[in-house]
């Protein structure tokens, strides 16, 4: 069996506080691997909340009347109220393993139902993810040690937890092909290095073994974006902070983000960031290009 637990100011007492928005009282985690047996009964419940993420194996709960039992697989989390019975026990036989966290304060069920967590569910199907085991960690340790502002980053985890889970919790649930996943990422990752350099998506495709429908499809259900839109959007947006906060010309960010053809820029941007493109006073907001009057101005914009 392996045991890791931490809590607020080392002290084992449940407890309520609504001093605070959120307050997290102790965080852990058990895994059982030979021992037999790790049962939880508390007939009254406890006065704050209690999250419990099974990361591996299973875990019998018996929710409302202790003769029920619910058994609950990795992939999900139970989320138990105050003053809920609680009882559950897991087994050595299924390599399981939980983390468990209970947090109060004075603004626990807003932050609950703004995240997803709705008042008439207590089991969530979140996924297995390392992502999770690693902020849980995080929480463990801060309870650990009480470094300075502990408290104030207890609660910054404690919503980051929230948010990841709440991320999967409103996502369709789909089967997904990680090799093809894994090609994505690293097709955004290329797009990002190379974005002001001439890409051909093409090329790219066949270099992946892939036709350029096939990737084109797979891209945009990736991202929500093909792939010409996606380097669109991150070339017009690296425009913009180079127009917002450089003296460079139109004809030097048009290059800098990848284009040759200034016009063809200027069009793209107003198309694509829905500005109105306004002259303003040139020694303030004019940007003159070095091409001479035929090239194009960019002087200034206002959001619609």
């Amino acid at each position: 069996m392996y045991i890791n637990t931490g809590y607020l100011n080392h002290s084992h007492k449940d407890f309520k506080d609504k001093s605070r928005p959120l307050i997290v009282g102790s965080c852990g985690t058990y895994r059982l691997s030979q021992h037999p047996k790790m049962p939880t009964y508390r007939p009254r419940g406890r006065l704050d909340y209690q999250i419990i993420y099974i990361s591996s194996g299973l875990v019998h709960f018996h929710f409302d009347n202790p003769e029920n039992e619910t058994i609950i697989p990795a992939g999900h989390i139970v989320l138990f109220r105050p003053k809920e019975l609680q009882k559950y026990e897991f087994y050595g036989k299924d390599k399981t393993q939980i983390y468990w966290l209970h947090f109060t304060g004075s603004d626990v069920k807003n932050t609950l139902r703004k995240y997803g967590f709705t008042d008439n569910k207590r089991v969530f199907n979140v996924g297995t993810s390392l992502e999770y085991e690693q902020v849980f960690k995080r929480i463990i340790t801060e309870l650990q040690r009480c470094q300075d502002n502990y408290e104030e980053m207890l609660m910054l985890l404690l919503r980051h937890l929230l948010i990841i889970f709440n991320r999967k919790i409103t996502t369709e649930h789909v089967i997904r092909n990680e090799f093809l996943d894994s090609q994505m990422d690293t097709a955004i990752t290329y797009f990002n290095a190379n974005y002001n350099r001439a890409i051909n998506v093409e090329e790219y495709a066949s270099s992946i073994g892939m036709s350029i429908s096939w990737f084109i499809r797979s891209f945009r259900k990736y991202t929500g974006n093909t792939p010409v839109q996606f380097l669109t959007a991150l070339r017009m947006t690296n425009a913009q902070v180079l127009l917002e906060t450089t003296s460079y010309s139109i004809n030097e960010i048009a290059g800098i983000v990848g284009y040759n053809n200034p016009l063809y820029f200027s069009r793209l941007f107003h198309k694509q960031k829905d500005v109105l493109l306004l002259n303003t006073e040139p020694e303030i907001h004019n940007k003159k290009t070095k091409a001479g009057a035929n090239a194009p101005a960019l002087s200034g914009y206002l959001s619609f």
